[in-house]
């Protein structure tokens, strides 16, 4: 039976008088599954609780940061103490130098660290700093790879591989937009070709080593290291956006899984332990290029905010500490078998992707099939997902307000939750 929502229904009217679209980032809207965003009044481990009374199981899980869940007793009694020293101090202070240690104590790779206030900024100026390093202009990204709103990077693929990118947003000018090149994942041509073409004039390559904004399109480890190599071939440096997978797969985020060292990295999400945060590091050189020590200007009256600084350090330590990856692996891992295997019982098609502690549900394609590009993904995916995400709402569970979003789970997700979860799943087939 559908959730009493008025109140929900009634602020979400009053709030579209005012805000575009009512919500201050899009995907609260429910534009891509409609219906009535809730309007959320409290959380607490992995429940949320919206302003009718009605609670939820939470699998958004603030877009991923919440590893331990919501309200953790450990980082709360730090933010109380955070907040008893004040709140936003616009000076020099020694928690960003502690989380900063501890960052390169975890990856390596980041021998310098600067902390700034979102993902997207920290991709902004991570870009700059490869623009400066190298002298060249161009960047290559992936189709698929989110990298947040910055101008350059809300672009699609122009008409053909080696053709520079269109704008994917009104606003974004052409003259920007044919500043960036893009490739299609799980492609072992295309960016070759665009090598070859534009190689002399690629500052860098960003990508998500698991891109996980366009559904969780997990890509080929040999793959991630020919684009690196290629890159390497012609003098770009290499970008990784771990912005999601950064200490959410694990300490060392995907260049630890993986080995490798790329020149810079993005941050954000969970080292702020779900406070707006940002940060973006690597090579020592290309660090000092960074104002006050070098050329490149970056700055920000509010980064490294010590709430938001001991928040992280707080979830860091926790996270070392505990290592709970392998549990939330396992967990993910066996609640998307025992998804796909509830589908097969009632004759539906899903695949459910899963890396580490995320995990996408994929309908409508060959199962045990991975999708690891967009345009792979199942035309009857999004309205099969919109169907399910309404009728696992009403049943308190909820997902992503989109199917090419991912959900997490948290250490508070209890296994007689994650089991309801896959009961509710079987009846909204």
């Amino acid at each position: 039976m559908p959730m009493n929502i008025s109140k929900s229904q009634i602020l979400f009217e009053r709030s579209k008088a005012l805000s575009p679209g009512g919500v201050h980032s899009p995907v609260r809207a429910f534009r891509g599954v409609g219906g009535t965003p809730r309007f959320i009044a409290r959380a607490q481990g992995s429940k949320l609780f919206d302003v009718d009374g009605n609670s939820y199981i939470d699998f958004c899980n603030a877009w991923g940061p919440m590893i331990f869940g919501h309200q953790d007793a450990e980082i709360r009694e730090e933010v109380e103490k955070a907040l008893s020293d004040g709140w936003s101090l616009g000076t020099a202070e020694p928690y960003s130098l502690a989380l900063a240690e501890l960052v390169h104590e975890c990856v390596p790779a980041v021998e310098k660290i600067r902390f700034v206030n979102s993902g997207t900024e920290a991709v902004m100026s991570a870009l700059r700093v490869a623009r400066a390093a190298t002298g060249r202009n161009l960047i290559l990204k992936f189709d698929g790879c989110y990298h947040g709103h910055v101008d350059s990077m809300l672009v699609r693929a122009g008409s053909g591989l080696a053709e520079m990118a269109s704008p994917d947003s009104a606003g974004v000018s052409k003259s920007v937009a044919n500043e960036t090149l893009v490739a299609p994942l799980d492609d072992d041509q295309g960016y070759k070709d665009i090598f070859a073409k534009h190689g002399s004039q690629i500052a860098a390559v960003i990508l998500e080593p698991i891109p996980a904004n366009n559904g969780l399109l997990l890509q080929r480890e040999s793959w991630i290291r020919e684009v690196m190599a290629e890159a390497k071939r012609h003098g770009s440096l290499v970008i990784f956006d771990e912005v999601i997978t950064g200490f959410r797969v694990g300490l060392g985020g995907m260049a630890g899984a993986l080995g490798v060292r790329p020149d810079l990295l993005t941050y954000g999400k969970v080292i702020g332990g779900g406070f707006p945060v940002g940060a973006f590091g690597g090579r020592k050189d290309l660090l000092d290029l960074v104002a006050p020590s070098g050329p490149v200007y970056q700055a920000g009256t509010l980064s490294a905010n010590p709430v938001a600084m001991r928040a992280g350090l707080a979830m860091v330590k926790k996270l070392k500490r505990t290592n709970p990856y392998q549990d939330l692996r396992t967990k993910a891992e066996n609640l998307s078998r025992a998804l796909e295997k509830k589908a097969s019982t009632k004759g539906v098609s899903l695949t459910v992707q899963n890396a580490s502690s995320m995990f996408w549900t994929v309908f409508g394609g060959e199962n045990s099939t991975t999708v690891r590009n967009i345009s792979k993904i199942p035309a009857a995916h999004k309205e099969i997902y919109t169907h399910g995400f309404h009728k696992m709402l009403d049943r308190g569970f909820y997902m992503a307000p989109s199917a090419f979003e991912v959900s997490f789970l948290s250490t508070a997700h209890t296994q007689a939750e994650l089991d309801s979860f896959v009961e509710a799943f079987g009846e909204s087939l």
